[in-house]
Formats: structure tokens, sequence, C-alpha cells
């Protein structure tokens, strides 16, 4: 493959020198404090959200093991994103609250670290994780969950520097 890129500087992290993939080595960092947080949305009926409330799933505790799913999902980013590197993980919490406005949940995940890279990567698969779960456990009360706006809300520490997101996510 060519080199897409005419000066080292313009090279994507991810590509080597002829452009193909790579895991960038970040031995040569220095292992610091890297925290982030992710958040994300699931939409249902009302019906569906009552039921859950409840307590009335028929696949039991829907919101528990959604929340357990989070948290080892982000044990295991390093296995389901190829360029990801295994980190250890000092914090992982996963929180999923009702909102009766949606009607749904908001669904957020903190992962913290001391490492040589960020665990942006981490905090988002819990969110994921966790958001399919929940339509998993409660798919037999509705097919139609609307899983949605996963996003990093904030992170701390690395090279880059701290980041807080400044956009509003309003339901549908």
């Amino acid at each position: 493959m060519a080199n897409i890129f005419s000066d080292s500087s313009d090279r994507l992290s991810h590509l080597d020198e002829t452009g193909e993939a790579r895991m960038v080595d970040v031995s040569g960092k220095v292992a610091t404090r890297r925290q982030a947080i992710a958040g994300g949305q699931v939409r249902m009926l009302k019906a569906t959200f009552a039921a859950i409330e409840a307590g009335n799933a028929p696949k039991g505790d829907v919101l528990g093991t959604a929340k357990l799913a989070g948290i080892m999902a982000a044990k295991q980013t390093a296995q389901l994103i190829p360029l990801c590197h295994p980190l250890p993980l000092s914090k992982i919490d996963v929180q999923i609250l009702p909102d009766p406005k949606l009607p749904g949940y908001q669904i957020r995940a903190e992962v913290i670290t001391k490492a040589e890279t960020g665990v942006e990567m981490e905090a988002l698969t819990a969110v994921s994780v966790a958001a399919l779960t929940l339509y998993d456990m409660a798919k037999a009360l509705e097919k139609s969950i609307v899983i949605e706006a996963i996003r990093l809300l904030s992170k701390t520490g690395g090279k880059s520097g701290d980041y807080q997101q400044q956009i509003e996510v309003n339901p549908s």
C-alpha cells in the first residue's frame, strides 16, 4: 500500500508508514492517572419503563444485569476493539438512572486507570454494552427500544489534556 502521508507529522497514530493499521507504542509514555466518563440513553414505551421499574420484566433484574454487563465489558475492551491496549483498570462505575421524561434510562460509566494511555474506549464500551444488555433483558416487553446518544462526556489526563462535552443531548 502506498504511503498516504507526505510528512510523518501528518500521520495518523494508528497507521504505520505504509498506511497499515497498527497498535500505537506507548512504552515511552509515563503512566499517569486517567479518567473517562461516558454516557448514553435508552428510550422505550411508558409501559415498558413501568414494568422495569416495578421489577416485572420476564428475564428478571434488568438494571442489575445491565450494570454488571457494563462493568464486565469495560474490562474486556482490548478483546473487542482491535487496536486498544489492555489496561489495568482501577475503577469502573456504571450507573443506570431512570428518566421518566424519555421514558427510559440514562446510562453513565466512569473508568479510571493509572497507565500510559486513556480509558475513553473502556467507558464508551461499558455504556454500549450496558445499553445492549438492557435491550436484551427487556426485548420481550418491547422490540422498539432505542439506544442513543452514546458519547464521551469527559476525560482527564494524557497528552491531549482534559475534555468536557459542550453539547447537550435532547431526547427525540
